[in-house]
């Protein structure tokens, strides 16, 4: 009999049951309700959900009693959160109207909303709609990092105290999609014991678990730190950071990788894939958990670190007296382990021409803002086809959030544009973003009518119903072409997929003319399609341009591909509709 059995035992019976069947399978022996609720519901608390919006205090939670907290009803909310997303999720993918306003409110559900849209964008390969569906997942839980990321920096343009990682973090946010490393990321390496309540929980930030993670490797590898002065703890900081490619870039030819600028996948790699900005940054977060006072120092065309003695003494940990400055000493982890001459340094200065007034300023710390336009320069320098988009508008963000001292509104006013094409192509989700972060700073300018007018006609756009436009039998002779179907430009030769058409060119007199569609040898009465290409543009073409066998799909465009389309057929070779609330017939 099931009530015979030792009460562990019961417990990890109990534990295999699926959440939802718990209640109707603790009715089948009366020894199931005597268990320990609380652990039980912390338990699936800890297993079904990995992201926890802030305010839950989840690591607290985890720590203390599991007695003090109601984990069923916690894991209730949890569920119903999922639900709602869900629900969401499936009108955005079910048709085209409506889709920004239920982004946003799957956004407003905050870090909550990542354990379901990362279930959605990992759907097994064979689901009826993958592509639309990963598609819709990411684009919304880019939209969730995104808003994170802009939060940080709102936070450091005001004056309050954010983290010099976290600060260059959010560049990483925009480029995460769903990888792992954002810097809100709560972490479980491994799942304890039900019965245990110990308060060493392994819940952390992800970044900043790294960086404890490296403290804590240099302590076991260096027992010897703890006596060790200020500078003999630099030197082996800066040591274990360049032995284990953490810093640095081993290839010159790939320098300018824009991978490089990132400090959560230079964390992540660990292949010295970190420019100079980033190797400081790791080096002073990793010093302060060694017990250094560090900082990096905005020296022209490259970043060095500096680090402090602490008050009262020097460097090799000697006294001071009592109006002595304590010193400080120059690092440049980058390249090497060893201490750069301040000497050194006012040389080089003294060679650029730079008055001898302005030496003490820039051999002087950075602030957390300051590394911030520092990484902008940095990101808009690299190379990175793949995500160049995103590291762009990461770019662009940042250079509005948090000007160089001295920049007013008419230079900050020269990025709107790119934010706003960008926003209008690929980010949509970020209307109010615009509508939060950046309407503000405009505000009494000429260009805050501008924007609140873009984002209305994006609104707009976005609920209304599209025209329908069925196939009869008279267009069918015209339109030669299918919407899903792939094929290359006969004179351009990229690759595209087509997802509208129009029986003839419905562009402007003035489009027409400047793309001479009169001289094509069908001229403008002939059949256009609107088609999504390969290196995300949208372009309107004329049937006699389609070359309708290309070989394969491309990566790129299978990638993008999730905007219009369920899925891929491969019996059919082409893409699964995904707009027939539009092209119903097709």
């Amino acid at each position: 009999m099931l009530g015979d059995l030792p009460a562990e035992i019961l417990f990890q019976i109990l534990l295999c049951v699926p959440p939802a069947s718990i209640p109707a399978f603790q009715q089948t022996c009366r020894k199931f309700n005597e268990l320990s609720q609380p652990l039980l519901w912390r338990y699936h608390c800890r297993t079904q959900y990995k992201y926890w919006k802030p305010e839950h205090d989840i690591a607290a939670k985890f720590a203390q009693s599991a007695a003090k907290t109601d984990w069923k009803q916690l894991f209730r909310s949890r569920h119903l959160a999922d639900v709602a997303i869900t629900h969401e999720l499936e009108g955005i993918l079910s048709g085209q109207t409506g889709r920004l306003e239920k982004a946003e409110k799957i956004i407003d559900h905050g870090y909550d909303a990542k354990d379901t849209l990362r279930r959605h964008l990992n759907v097994s390969d064979d689901a009826e709609d993958v592509l639309a569906r990963r598609f819709y997942s990411d684009a919304v839980l880019g939209g969730l990092h995104r808003a994170m990321a802009i939060e940080e920096w709102v936070k450091l343009r005001d004056g309050q105290s954010v983290s010099l990682e976290r600060a260059l973090a959010a560049f990483d946010q925009f480029v995460l999609h769903g990888r792992e490393g954002d810097f809100d990321e709560v972490s479980t390496p491994r799942i304890m014991s039900a019965f245990q309540t110990s308060s060493r929980d392994s819940y952390c930030l992800k970044i900043s678990a790294r960086l404890d993670d490296i403290a804590q490797s240099i302590h076991v590898k260096n027992p010897e730190i703890q006596e060790a002065t200020p500078q003999q703890k630099a030197k082996l900081v800066a040591r274990y950071l360049c032995s284990n490619k953490l810093t640095g870039v081993a290839d010159n030819s790939q320098y300018h990788n824009l991978r490089n600028s990132f400090i959560g996948l230079a964390l992540q790699n660990g292949e010295n894939a970190a420019l100079p900005l980033i190797s400081v940054v790791i080096f002073c977060a990793v010093s302060k958990r060694v017990g250094l006072v560090a900082a990096p120092c905005g020296f022209p065309f490259h970043v060095y670190a500096i680090v402090k003695a602490p008050d009262g003494h020097d460097l090799d940990g000697r006294p001071l007296g009592d109006s002595a400055v304590a010193p400080q000493m120059y690092m440049d982890p980058f390249t090497s382990d060893q201490e750069v001459p301040r000497t050194v340094l006012q040389t080089q200065l003294k060679s650029m021409g730079v008055p001898l007034a302005d030496h003490e300023m820039l051999l002087g710390a950075s602030t957390a803002a300051d590394m911030g336009n520092a990484s902008v320069r940095s990101t808009g320098s690299g190379s990175f086809d793949p995500e160049s988009d995103e590291a762009l508008y990461s770019a662009l963000w940042a250079l509005l959030l948090l000007p160089e001292a001295g920049e007013g509104l008419f230079h900050r006013a020269r990025y709107l544009p790119y934010i706003l094409e960008l926003l209008e192509k690929e980010y949509l989700v970020d209307a109010r973003l615009i509508e939060r972060f950046a309407l503000p700073v405009f505000e009494r300018s000429q260009h805050w009518e501008q924007l609140r007018d873009a984002v209305r006609v994006m609104r707009a756009g976005d609920s209304m119903p599209k025209q329908v436009k069925p196939r009869t039998p008279q267009i069918s002779k015209s339109v030669s072409f299918r919407v899903g179907q792939i094929f290359r430009h006969k004179r351009y030769n990229y690759q595209a997929v087509i997802t509208g058409w129009d029986v003839e060119c419905a562009q402007s007199e003035n489009w027409m003319s400047q793309m001479r569609v009169d001289q094509l040898s069908r001229g403008r009465h002939q059949s256009f399609y609107h088609v999504l290409v390969e290196d995300k543009s949208v372009r309107y073409v004329a049937e006699e341009n389609i070359d309708s066998n290309p070989a394969e799909v491309g990566v790129n465009l299978m990638s993008l591909a999730g905007r219009h389309f369920k899925r891929w057929d491969n019996s059919s070779r082409m893409f699964v509709s995904n707009i027939r609330d539009e092209y119903p017939d097709d």
